[in-house]
């Protein structure tokens, strides 16, 4: 049996969803395809699709082969790739998931940047706010800003996320400044609805003493960008990350509190399921993100002159 043949009819199997669609996508005969699935279940020495005359699915066995079909079927094309150019430029496909604001604050021009050095490389941007399962979802790299990170799966710092806490000026002028952390308890603070909901996290610069405050307010929201929007138009105090607000503290659209406290820092990840048969394509982005993503990162330098 040609094994990898085999693997490439049972992924393309699952992909179209039905054994036809998939003989008239690899161009063979319907018979040619059951043959090749029957000989992987043979090989694996269990069943991998529930069949009926409806609808097609994995068992729990092909749950499992799957990915690893995948993987194997990547790794071969890098060998041939390797063997026709040892020094061509990668290409593939990449599905990428991040966060909304810090892809469309910074991700999104670090992708940019790299398909233009790699124009053989697509890459689809999936934006979710929330922790995604790689394998099932077909992620290949995750950008994650977390203190802690699945153990099962490999990540790589690129850098950190800091944050700011900021006021519009028309917030300030209208309720005070606050001039102690701990008098956030008593305001109205707009809240992520992931990250730190009602419990905002600092170290005192001078001593490195921890400091939490609890806090509250009557908005919350599931992305950076509105609640950085609702800070701007005065609807309270914002726990934002530095990566989304240099242009608006350089113009006084936000004006930064508590220079002696600084909140927590977290660090910024790619995280991928496995280190083993990784694709060519995928170790170049992870090498290009963490060239652009050093620490400090650039958006926490201070600007030029």
């Amino acid at each position: 049996m040609d094994r990898l043949n085999a693997m490439r009819v049972f992924v393309n199997v699952v992909d179209a969803g039905s054994l036809s669609a998939a003989a008239d996508k690899l161009d063979m005969s319907r018979p040619a395809v059951t043959r090749y699935v029957a000989e992987l279940e043979q090989w694996t020495g269990a069943r991998l699709l529930h069949r009926t005359t409806r609808r097609l699915s994995l068992t729990a066995a092909g749950e499992e082969l799957l990915p690893r079909c995948r993987q194997v079927l990547e790794l071969a094309g890098d060998m041939q790739a390797a063997v026709r150019n040892p020094a061509e430029a990668p290409r593939g496909q990449l599905r990428i998931t991040a966060g909304t604001s810090f892809a469309q604050a910074q991700l999104a021009d670090a992708i940019a940047d790299y398909v233009r050095r790699y124009p053989g490389v697509t890459v689809d941007l999936v934006l979710l706010d929330r922790t995604v399962n790689l394998v099932d979802e077909r992620i290949d790299l995750a950008i994650r800003t977390a203190a802690e990170i699945d153990p099962q799966l490999i990540a790589r710092q690129l850098t950190v996320c800091r944050s700011v806490v900021c006021a519009s000026p028309a917030y300030l002028e209208a309720h005070g400044r606050p001039l102690r952390v701990e008098e956030l308890a008593e305001r109205n603070c707009l809240t992520h609805s992931y990250f730190s909901r009602s419990l905002w996290h600092f170290t005192r610069k001078d001593d490195g003493t921890p400091v939490s405050v609890a806090v509250g307010g009557n908005v919350s929201a599931n992305d950076a960008v509105s609640l950085m929007q609702l800070a701007q138009a005065g609807a309270g105090i914002a726990m934002l990350p530095t990566y989304l607000t240099p242009a608006q503290l350089q113009s006084g659209a936000l004006v930064p509190l508590f220079p002696e406290h600084e909140p927590r820092v977290i660090g910024m990840h790619a995280v991928y399921a496995s280190r083993k048969h990784m694709p060519a394509t995928l170790r170049s982005m992870l090498d290009f993100l963490a060239e652009r993503f050093t620490e400090p990162p650039a958006w926490d330098r201070p600007p030029a002159g």
